[in-house]
């Protein structure tokens, strides 16, 4: 028997209100692409310093940053989200391979992982989408994102999307270094 799926809208967050349910999705899916090795300890910091409800607040008020939201239906729960930052490469390392301008980085992108397989357009697909089609009415000629080494199946899934590996930085995790590779798509 075959499940049918309403069609996942995907919208751009502008009420401040909706940063709390961003978050809850964001603490969810943010370990599930983290390195087998990290320290939940790590983990756990790393939600609080940067995916809180505030933390989006201030995203969603940032003229410079787009807040995406996937939805099955109109009015569903939120099942991914998208953090899309319209700004300069500020880690030398990505500042190195990115050099054309302007630029917007595709800086999150998480789907609760009951939503990654399904018929169709997956979630995943269609909020990519709309992340790169914000880009592009921003004006940017590129789009580039970091994807941990270890983390395959995200690598595979931004090459069928049509990016390209441009380089690699560091990323500093609690007391590791991890090394992510720099991905890119010319728009």
């Amino acid at each position: 028997m075959t499940t049918t799926h309403p069609p996942v809208m995907v919208e751009t967050v502008t009420d401040p209100d909706l940063a709390a349910p961003v978050a809850e999705v964001a603490g969810a899916t943010f370990p599930l692409a983290c390195p087998p090795h990290s320290d939940p300890g790590d983990i756990a910091a790393f939600i609080a310093a940067n995916l809180g409800e505030k933390n989006f607040r201030a995203h969603i008020a940032d003229p410079d940053a787009d807040v995406l939201v996937a939805r099955e239906g109109t009015d569903g729960p939120i099942i991914g989200y998208a953090l899309v930052l319209h700004a300069e490469p500020t880690h030398p390392d990505v500042a190195a391979v990115v050099t054309q301008r302007p630029v917007s980085e595709i800086s999150k992108m998480y789907v609760a992982p009951e939503h990654h397989s399904r018929p169709g357009h997956t979630p995943s697909h269609v909020l990519m989408r709309a992340a790169v089609d914000r880009a592009r009415e921003r004006d940017s000629v590129l789009a580039w994102l970091g994807v941990n080494q270890l983390n395959v199946r995200a690598q595979r899934f931004y090459v069928k999307m049509g990016f390209t590996r441009a380089g690699v930085k560091t990323f500093t995790f609690g007391d590791s270094v991890e090394h992510d590779y720099v991905y890119t798509l010319p728009l």
